[in-house]
C-alpha cells in the first residue's frame, strides 16, 4: 500500500467487521493481516477507534514515529462492508475450521 490513508482505511473497513462478527476468522485474520502492514510499513502504533459525538465519523487515534496523530473517516464509508454482509448473510457465511 502507497499511501497511509489507504492502509488505516482498508484496516478499519475489515476491523469493523472482525468487532461486529467475532467468530469470522476471515475477518479476525483479514484485519490482523492490515494491522501488520500498518506496524511494519507505515510504523503504526497503539491505535485506537471512537467514533465522533455525532456518530457521522470514525476517529483513528495512533501513534507514528512517536508522535499522536489522528484520522477520520465517514461511517457511512467505512460501514458499507458490514451493511452488506447483515444484509446478505448467506453470501458471507462463516465457515468454522
Amino acid at each position: 500500500m502507497k499511501s497511509l490513508q489507504d492502509a488505516l482505511y482498508n484496516w478499519l473497513t475489515i476491523y469493523v467487521v472482525a468487532q461486529a462478527r467475532p467468530d469470522d476468522m476471515a475477518a479476525q485474520e483479514t484485519a490482523s493481516f492490515f494491522y501488520e502492514i500498518l506496524r511494519h510499513d507505515f510504523q503504526i502504533t497503539e491505535l485506537q477507534v471512537n467514533k465522533d459525538g455525532a456518530g457521522e465519523m470514525y476517529i483513528v487515534h495512533y501513534e507514528r514515529n512517536g508522535e499522536k496523530q489522528m484520522a477520520r473517516f465517514p461511517v457511512e464509508l467505512i460501514d458499507v462492508m458490514l451493511e452488506q454482509i447483515e444484509k446478505n448473510p448467506e453470501k458471507y457465511r462463516n465457515y468454522l475450521s
